[in-house]
């Protein structure tokens, strides 16, 4: 495994972690979760992301079970807010922000998560009162870095720039080769101002994996056959993707890598991702991912993957 530095920070990232969301605490049997972790432990990861939401705090309370063992400099935890925990809790408000960082801090038995996140940005509150309660909740010792997740370009900057405020270290988009987005704004404003990012769904909800093919259903239990977890797939699991997805296999193959390994080196390429956020339920998953860090792809091979899929995404776009 390698590690990469976060941001302007003194922490080290594995280049693959471990993610708990719809996972750990909710659809995974928290044996076969504490499996999966203890995988990412052998295999080197030491980044674990969560959020208050997954699981409306079970998947804090299961990683707080599960953790409490360990020496808690090995690892580096990491969890958010914003979105509702109760009908009256929501946003990011300075209250907000202390309530919520002290229920996780219970859930998770911890005196403190290295790595505070925004969840979303909350436009019911000032930005300015949403720093300053990020920044007392640094200067408490309750979190050591802050950071943000699909925050647009605009509010980034304006963060960036006010004074007097710790600054964030982290940024958290979706980024895949069937999702690059952030390429347009996000990475150049966070590479310029000391800010990683930590990627989450960089196997696009597992399409990247070449599991779902396009002559036939779902495979039983995976992410698309559930309701709860396959509400965002419909444009991913377009035939002319999943067909463009197979045209990868023997790319794939070319460098030497499964399918999933090659999706995770795209996104380890860019020098601004610290870290690759993976789901696992099962710990030959975790296995798998983690072999992805620190292999050498031609770039060749991923200039002609980028085509294969811009190409599908077109016409479904299009369509």
């Amino acid at each position: 495994m390698k590690y990469r530095k976060l941001g302007d920070s003194d922490l080290d990232v594995s280049e693959i972690s471990l993610g708990s969301w719809l996972t750990y605490g909710v659809g995974v049997e928290a044996d076969k979760a504490r499996a999966c972790l203890d995988a990412a432990f052998d295999v080197g990861i030491n980044f674990i992301d969560t959020a208050n939401v997954y699981g409306r705090g079970a998947a804090e309370t299961f990683l707080g079970e599960a953790l409490k063992g360990r020496d808690r400099d090995s690892y580096v935890l990491a969890t958010k807010l914003y979105f509702p925990m109760s009908d009256q809790d929501f946003g990011l408000s300075r209250a907000q922000v202390e309530k919520q960082l002290d229920a996780s801090l219970k859930r998770l038995q911890t005196d403190f998560v290295d790595l505070y996140q925004c969840h979303r940005y909350d436009d019911e509150t000032p930005l300015e009162e949403t720093m300053q309660a990020l920044t007392r909740a640094v200067e408490s010792g309750k979190a050591r870095y802050i950071g943000f997740s699909e925050w647009p370009a605009d509010k980034i900057k304006a963060a960036v720039e006010m004074s007097g405020v710790t600054r964030f270290v982290s940024s958290q988009p979706q980024y895949s080769l069937l999702w690059r987005e952030p390429e347009r704004e996000v990475i150049p404003l966070s590479a310029a101002n000391g800010i990683s990012q930590v990627v989450w769904s960089p196997l696009g909800q597992g399409v990247l994996t070449g599991k779902y093919s396009p002559d036939a259903p779902p495979p039983a239990g995976s992410r698309a056959t559930s309701e709860e977890m396959g509400g965002w797939m419909d444009r991913l699991l377009a035939r002319p993707v999943l067909e463009a997805v197979q045209r990868l296999q023997p790319l794939a193959a070319e460098a030497g890598l499964s399918l999933a390994q090659f999706a995770l080196a795209w996104v380890l390429r860019e020098p601004n991702v610290a870290s690759a956020i993976i789901g696992a339920s099962r710990p030959e998953q975790v296995r798998e991912n983690a072999a992805a860090s620190g292999v050498v792809v031609d770039t060749q091979l991923f200039q002609r993957a980028e085509r294969i899929l811009d190409e599908a995404l077109g016409r479904v776009e299009t369509a």
